[in-house]
This record gives C-alpha cells, sequence and structure tokens, in this order.
C-alpha cells in the first residue's frame, strides 16, 4: 500500500481481506476527494448482497446500487465490499438494510446528495424494491433529492 493510503488512514486496500460475521459499520473508511470543484456521480453496483430475514432467519438476496455526489470525502471500495459483507448474517429487513446502508454511509462522508436502492430477489413471490435518498438540507441537493422521490418509479 502507498504511503498517501497509509496517511489517510486506509487499512482495508491492499491489505489481507477479513470478512466480517457481524454487522459491522466500522468497516467503512474514506478517502480524500480530489475534485471536490466538480459536481459528479459515483455509482456502486453490488450485485450479491445477503441479510437474513429478522424473522424466519431464511437468507435475502439482493443487489445494492449506491450513488452518491460526494463533497470532501468519498468510500473506499473495498472497505465498502467488506462493510457489506457484514449484513450477511444480519438480521434486517430490506428496507431497514437500504436505510441503514444510506445512513452509515452519509456518517462516514458527509455527502452532497446520495441514494440508496436494494432490488431484493422474490420470495414468497413478491419482489421489494426499496429506495432511499438524502440531499444536504439546506442546499440545491435538497432540492434534487425531493425530486428524484417525487419521480422515483
Amino acid at each position: 500500500m502507498s504511503e498517501d493510503r497509509k496517511q489517510e488512514g486506509l487499512t482495508a486496500l491492499g491489505g489481507k481481506t477479513t470478512y466480517s460475521n457481524e454487522y459491522n459499520p466500522g468497516l467503512l473508511e474514506a478517502f480524500e476527494n480530489l475534485n471536490q470543484e466538480n459536481d459528479y456521480w459515483v455509482r456502486f453496483n453490488c450485485p450479491e448482497f445477503t441479510t437474513l430475514c429478522p424473522i424466519t432467519g431464511q437468507p435475502d438476496f439482493a443487489e445494492i446500487r449506491i450513488s452518491y455526489i460526494p463533497d470532501v470525502k468519498m468510500v473506499e471500495s473495498k472497505s465498502l465490499k467488506l462493510y457489506l459483507h457484514s449484513f450477511r448474517n444480519h438480521g434486517g429487513f430490506h428496507e431497514d438494510c437500504v436505510n441503514r446502508i444510506m445512513k452509515d454511509l452519509i456518517k462516514l462522508m458527509d455527502p452532497k446528495y446520495i441514494e440508496v436502492t436494494g432490488f431484493f430477489v422474490p420470495r414468497g413471490g413478491i419482489s421489494i424494491y426499496p429506495y432511499a435518498n438524502y440531499g444536504r438540507p439546506g442546499t440545491k441537493y435538497e432540492a434534487l433529492a425531493e425530486k428524484r422521490m417525487e419521480n422515483h418509479e
């Protein structure tokens, strides 16, 4: 791992991969956005997300999509992978998982805007696709969040 990354406090990138068997937002790591003067989208598609139904304990499978407009900090992708894996034995409803992921990323990065969608595989013949978003209050990103929520399909 480069000295620059070590100075930023990144430990997951370039290190041995260790998977957590319990939900752990402490796995998330951030680094400085080198293009803070620009608004741009960052999108992650995580097609192998798994969690457990909190009632039955049966596994739930989903693709999680995360899109955000960064400000000062950005999430490091390997740490995001490890964090999402930590849901594997976590009992959470689909909607709770999506909102928890969004809130943990807001706490980590304080992005200008973020949205998280879960495309959960049908169980019992019903698909659930929870969507949550956030725009920084008092900014144009708050209006963006409202607009995207109103137009969400």
